[in-house]
C-alpha cells in the first residue's frame, strides 16, 4: 500500500454512538461537526477500495460506536491535507489534518465533513 490517496478513496471514522458521547449527534440523527474536532490530527482508516462490510468488519474489532465514511475528494475539496500513518495493529490508518502545519480541522471544514459523512454502520 502506498501513501497516495485517489479522489474517489473512503475514509472511515468510528464515532461513538449517542448514548455514549451525544454532542457528536445532533438530534435528528446526522453527524454533528464535533466529530470531526481532533486537536492532533482526525483518525481514519482508508478502504484502499475494499467492500464497506470488509472495513466494518476490521475496524469493529478494534473500536465500538457507529462508522462513518466519506471521499478524499471531500477532504481535498476542503483544503485538507490527508496523510497515510499506518501503525503496528493497523495498517490502514490514516490522519485528515486542517493543513500542512496545522493539524486542527477549521470549524468549516469540519461543518464540510459533516454535512458529507454517511453512516455505514450503526452498532
Amino acid at each position: 500500500m502506498d501513501s497516495g490517496f485517489k479522489i474517489d478513496e473512503k475514509l472511515y471514522r468510528a464515532v461513538y454512538p449517542p448514548e455514549v458521547m451525544d454532542m457528536f449527534w445532533k438530534r435528528d440523527g446526522s453527524i454533528s461537526s464535533a466529530a470531526f474536532a481532533d486537536a492532533k490530527g482526525l483518525s481514519v482508516d482508508r478502504g484502499y477500495y475494499r467492500p464497506d462490510s470488509e472495513v466494518i468488519q476490521d475496524m469493529s474489532r478494534r473500536f465500538n460506536g457507529r462508522i462513518i465514511s466519506l471521499y478524499v475528494k471531500n477532504c481535498i475539496d476542503i483544503g485538507a491535507v490527508i496523510k497515510y500513518m499506518p501503525s503496528r495493529s493497523n495498517i490502514f490508518h490514516s490522519e485528515i489534518h486542517g493543513s500542512s502545519t496545522n493539524p486542527l480541522l477549521s470549524k468549516s471544514q469540519r461543518r464540510f465533513l459533516a454535512g458529507k459523512a454517511v453512516l455505514v454502520q450503526s452498532n
